[in-house]
């Protein structure tokens, strides 16, 4: 038996308890500051209030004050933190944590630097650990819903890395009969295409909407404009994953986590209400304000492409669904997706 410490308590991260616990470890699930009352409720009767599932009986829960009493004698961490904590857990659990325990992170996202160079977060983690400290720092990405994995319904995930026996440590402890995982030492690759899959999930979202308002029914759909958004999209993220340097069968973990995406949570809301007629603003008050991931990597994505393109490496022109989503989002376009741009001609074999 292991012990495995869960560094915050969001909903991916409590549901990762389920394989770790029944493959026999012991499991301690800490709360960020924001997690309180999830750690409340969990002691009280094992039921996560923003997972909306029952955990298992035997896992010992933790306040953040609590966190040096739950690393002891831990043989792995897992970090929780949605993309909007990343800051705090650089800056407050970064270093504290030991350096013999191997660290995975469940956080998806990446940051654009000014030369338009996308940086997944496992690497930020890295550069911002305190001075002098070699944390062995992976992360996990692919399709994978917390509330599913939490009811065993079989998941594929990667988990990635810079040394593969780590790798192959962190599965031994996790892998069930439902929770499969492939192993990569591609982590800017694996990390890149499951982030950017969260611009493209609000662009192919775009066809939920205008299905609705072309019918003037709520929940009509038309599948073969979502199939096209979804094949243009798999199109321009098989292309960014080869510019970042990325290898190219990695776009499995980002086409299977955008087909994921798309079929529920607040970036198909606001992908539809898009569709449906409503300005960027009045989406976002619809959905009272709340920050999405899917915005801000839609932003970042399409300034990172913009500057290489101000560069000389790409076209714009290759990148027309992200762009009309970065419109849209950010210099307040109407959705008009650019449908022939999307089309091409292939002639390879032609006499």
């Amino acid at each position: 038996m292991s012990v495995i410490t869960f560094v915050c308590a969001g909903q991916m991260n409590s549901a990762i308890t389920f394989p770790a616990f029944e493959n026999g470890h012991e499991v301690r699930l800490v709360g960020s500051p924001l997690d309180r009352d999830i750690i409340d409720g969990l002691k009280k009767d094992n039921f996560h209030i923003t997972l909306k599932r029952t955990l298992h009986d035997g896992i010992k829960y933790y306040q953040i004050e609590e966190l040096e009493e739950a690393l002891k004698g831990a043989d792995l961490v897992l970090g929780g933190v949605s993309s909007f904590g990343l800051d705090w857990f650089c800056d407050e659990i970064l270093p504290v944590l030991p350096e013999d325990v191997p660290v995975l992170t469940v956080t998806k996202g990446m940051v654009d630097l000014e030369d338009g160079t996308l940086v997944p977060y496992p690497h930020i983690f890295a550069q911002r650990q305190p001075e002098g400290k070699h944390l062995n720092l992976n992360a996990i990405g692919g399709p994978c819903t917390s509330y599913e994995l939490a009811d065993h319904d079989d998941s594929h995930v990667a988990f990635c890395g810079k040394d593969i026996e780590t790798l192959k440590y962190i599965k031994s402890l996790l892998e069930t009969d439902y929770y499969h995982i492939s192993l990569s030492t591609d982590v800017v690759g694996v990390e890149c295409a499951v982030a950017m899959k969260n611009a493209y999930a609000l662009g192919v979202s775009l066809a939920v909407g205008l299905a609705e308002k072309r019918d003037g029914k709520i929940g009509s759909q038309h599948y073969n404009s979502q199939a096209a958004l979804f094949g243009q999209s798999v199109k321009e993220m098989t292309r960014l994953l080869e510019l970042i340097g990325g290898k190219s069968e990695n776009i499995i973990h980002g086409a299977g986590d955008l087909y994921v995406t798309i079929f529920g949570g607040r970036t198909r809301k606001i992908g539809t209400l898009l569709g449906r007629g409503l300005s960027f603003e009045e989406a976002m008050a619809e959905l009272q304000g709340v920050t999405l991931e899917s915005i801000v990597i839609s932003t970042r994505t399409a300034r990172a492409v913009r500057k290489l393109a101000e560069r000389g490496i790409v076209s714009l022109e290759d990148f027309p669904l992200l762009m009309h989503v970065d419109a849209i989002i950010n210099q307040g376009a109407e959705v008009n997706i650019p449908w022939k741009d999307f089309t091409w001609n292939d002639f390879s074999l032609a006499e």
